[in-house]
């Protein structure tokens, strides 16, 4: 065993009996996912770029915590886009015996320079990004964490990476370094020119997460006021985001995505006597994706909704508003949920966690959601890859069509 890994790793054994890539088994072990019986070849696993997020928070100790665990690197080519100093500050941190080697660009990546005890970093950032303390906001971790986004976005529009895993930025720093975006999500779908994008968390499958490919909850809209909610809500809109929810768990193995549509208000409204929303809104936008072919039901009331998709009955769930969505799956999985961004051409994920000023830079980070936010999007990568040599036409890859089984990711894509 590697001298880094010594430390970190536990005894397989202990966890194959539970393991199918699920919240339980991440929950429960630190060093979560032990290793598979097969390795890829490294020529099929996917390069993504990990970014380093907000020099300030728990960004660079979680992408190092999560660097030890072993699956990462049998599905996945990773390289690091952040400043070298910062990233050898985190290894040192939480003692790992991790060597720094520095590329220009992702092409250099090369198996002799891959692995738990190795990490190829780019630095695209200003060094004044190394001078900047934990858990404060600092213009200067706010230009180094968006020059680490911008660069990832254009290497995998270019195709230079296979996607890109973000770790979290400071909204506050972003905004006192000059870049006025509400978050990550805008920041990537303006990048990448889209304007019908929305944000999911995901969930993959486990012993209380039982939709057999994972639970995701996408969101209508997102980082805005509650207040402004209500005129950006449209039949449009939800049927825009039941199409993109439909198209992502597609993409995780689900064959026809059984999505369930949230009330926005008490008891989906009582029959109009607290609200008409559900009347004029959001069962017409329903009707609607009906007719398109998806199989979306709802208006539901929210307070049992989840409980339900919980247990299998629902594929995906589909919010009115960040935190009708966040709060109920965050409750479920915390420190396994993963936030994927829809309608990019491009493959995204991230934790969905914040920077956690009040822990950063303290040896205490959890890598859970870094971990699984790695494999996700190597499980959408390897999905897009089969899309695009099997299904020129365009069609999506479902469960039979030699997509891997969504209770385990054996996932790889050979474009190198």
């Amino acid at each position: 065993m590697p001298p880094c890994l010594r430390a970190s790793v536990v005894n397989p054994s202990s966890v194959l009996a539970e393991f199918s890539y699920s919240v339980s088994t991440i929950a429960t072990y630190r060093t979560p996912l032990p290793c598979p019986a097969r390795e890829m070849a490294a020529t099929t696993k996917p390069i993504l770029a990990v970014t380093m997020g907000d020099p300030a928070g728990i960004g660079p100790e979680v992408i190092v915590r999560a660097w030890a665990n072993p699956q990462v690197h049998e599905h996945v080519r990773p390289l690091v886009v952040g400043h070298p100093d910062i990233m050898l500050r985190a290894v040192k941190l939480i003692g790992r015996d991790i060597t720094l080697v520095t590329l220009s660009s992702p092409d250099q990546w090369s198996e002799s320079i891959g692995g738990p005890c190795s990490m190829p970093i780019i630095n695209v950032c200003d060094d004044a990004a190394a001078d900047v303390p934990g858990g404060v906001v600092d213009a200067r971790a706010g230009e180094a964490a968006y020059q680490c986004v911008t660069a990832a976005v254009r290497w995998a529009l270019e195709k230079e990476i296979d996607g890109i895993v973000t770790a979290p930025l400071s909204k506050a720093a972003l905004h006192a370094a000059g870049h006025h975006y509400p978050g990550h999500t805008e920041l990537l779908a303006e990048m990448c020119g889209v304007r019908d994008f929305a944000m999911m968390l995901y969930l993959p499958p486990g012993e209380h997460i039982h939709p057999p490919a994972g639970l995701g909850v996408a969101h209508v809209t997102l980082h805005q006021s509650l207040r402004s909610v209500f005129a950006d809500l449209t039949p449009a809109a939800i049927v825009s985001k039941c199409r993109l929810a439909d198209g992502v768990m597609r993409r995780l193995g689900v064959d026809r995505p059984r999505i369930a549509v949230c009330a926005l208000n008490p008891h989906a409204g009582e029959d109009g006597l607290f609200g008409d929303e559900e009347r004029t809104i959001i069962a017409p936008a329903v009707a609607e994706a009906r007719r398109a072919g998806l199989s979306v039901s709802g208006p539901y009331p929210t307070d049992t909704l989840m409980l339900r998709a919980r247990d299998g009955e629902f594929d995906a769930v589909l919010a009115m508003y960040h935190d009708q969505g966040h709060i109920a799956l965050k409750l479920l999985g915390m420190h396994a949920a993963v936030n994927i961004t829809l309608g990019l051409p491009i493959v995204r994920t991230s934790v969905a966690h914040g920077t956690a000023f009040d822990r950063a830079w303290q040896g205490t980070a959890r890598a859970e959601g870094m971990i699984v936010a790695i494999l996700t999007a190597a499980k959408l990568a390897r999905s897009d890859r089969f899309t695009n040599e099997c299904h020129p036409e365009g069609a999506l890859a479902t469960e039979g069509s030699g997509l891997p089984d969504p209770h385990a990711l054996k996932t790889g894509k050979g474009r190198r």
